[in-house]
């Protein structure tokens, strides 16, 4: 999404809008609702943070907590490597 390189689906993160108007990661990539994926990079999410453009392709402000879960997640992963 801030980065715009394709990859596969299970490499990326996926942050959905559930029909219910809430925002949580898709750790299993087949929830219901408007998604938005992330490469798993600290500098391709933040750059999605700050430029909104995660908010903005979801169509809602994602929640503070999202947004750490999702930092967790990515630091989490760059640690294996």
């Amino acid at each position: 999404m801030a980065c715009r390189t394709s990859g596969e689906k299970k490499s990326l993160i996926r942050i959905v809008r559930t029909s219910e108007g809430r925002v949580v990661i898709d750790a299993t990539g087949k929830l219901p609702g408007r998604g938005a994926y992330v490469c798993p990079s600290v500098n391709c999410l933040n750059k999605a943070i700050k430029e909104k453009r995660l908010s903005r392709a979801l169509r809602i402000e994602v929640p503070e907590e999202v947004i750490q879960e999702a930092k967790q997640i990515v630091s989490q992963g760059s640690e294996e490597m």
